[in-house]
């Protein structure tokens, strides 16, 4: 999996709140691992509340609609860090992964670790809206390329244990899948820039077309169409954070010349349009 996984740090801090960490709707590209050092918060994700308590570690994937919720002391360690992926399935594509592990005294000892190695890497801002976005990520980069090739060995060696701490109890997603709806999805992944067609994922599948929609269907619980569109628009959120491309462009990207067609599917899966998706990110 190492040859495979690109991990990139992002921030890397400690925070003492009072009341103060309350974010509505945050939905990243981002990934989040968080160190509960005192106190307790609630995140609401995938339908379900996670009370989070001091001696546990926290993950929160990319592109994971939560609510985070705090009324009284609460002190963190946290991670964000970022996948970098280019046309391939992404380890978040292909394992659901637990919110919350039993920490170790380890854990804290490689959290302070990553600080020690990567200083001034905290937060300025802790609303989301302000922190994610074109300028900030370029200075992620810019901080990355400054750092000695042993620095950086070393922080994704740390950023692979946290990793490997909830990949412990994760399970694959499509365990049980039928194996022809798997070669389909990878597929879809390692082509996400190009014009997928139903007929060709049925010819990979080798199964004519109406047998494959009801394939992927019954696996996947939604139409091979509304997926494809999916993983596009989460490529095409991840663009707009993290370059100054034009909207037209990334959808040309994405292979979605039909900028009308593209706005429309936007909003369906983000609920807003690209252009205002950016700005409200980029204030």
């Amino acid at each position: 999996m190492n040859g495979s996984l690109d991990l990139m740090l992002l921030n890397i801090g400690f925070s003492e709140l009072n009341a103060d960490w309350n974010w509505k709707q945050v939905y990243s590209p981002f990934a989040r691992i968080y160190y509960v050092k005192g106190g307790k918060a609630k995140t609401y994700i995938r339908g379900k509340t996670c009370l989070l308590e001091p001696g546990h570690l926290y993950l929160t994937p990319p592109f994971s609609l939560h609510d985070d919720e705090c009324d009284g002391y609460f002190s963190l360690y946290y991670i964000h860090l970022y996948e970098k992926t280019i046309n391939r399935e992404s380890i978040f594509d292909r394992y659901d992964f637990p919110v919350d592990v039993q920490a170790s005294d380890l854990d804290l000892l490689l959290i302070e670790r990553l600080m020690e190695i990567n200083p001034n890497r905290h937060l300025r801002h802790f609303d989301p809206k302000v922190y994610d976005n074109i300028p900030t990520f370029s200075q992620y980069i810019a901080d990355n390329n400054r750092m000695s090739i042993h620095s950086i060995v070393e922080t994704q060696g740390i950023l692979y244990q946290f990793i490997s701490r909830f990949l412990e109890t994760a399970t694959i997603k499509q365990e049980h899948a039928d194996i022809r709806i798997h070669k389909s999805l990878q597929y879809i992944h390692e082509n996400i820039d190009k014009t997928i067609s139903i007929s060709e994922l049925a010819g990979i599948s080798c199964i004519t077309e109406d047998h494959f929609i009801r394939t992927f269907k019954k696996e996947m619980k939604q139409t091979p169409l509304k997926y494809i569109n999916t993983k596009k628009i989460e490529k095409a959120q991840l663009l707009l954070l993290t370059t100054g491309l034009p909207v037209r462009e990334i959808a040309m990207e994405l292979s979605m010349d039909n900028i009308s067609y593209f706005n429309r599917v936007f909003r369906q899966h983000a609920g807003t349009t690209p252009c205002d998706y950016r700005k409200k990110y980029s204030k």
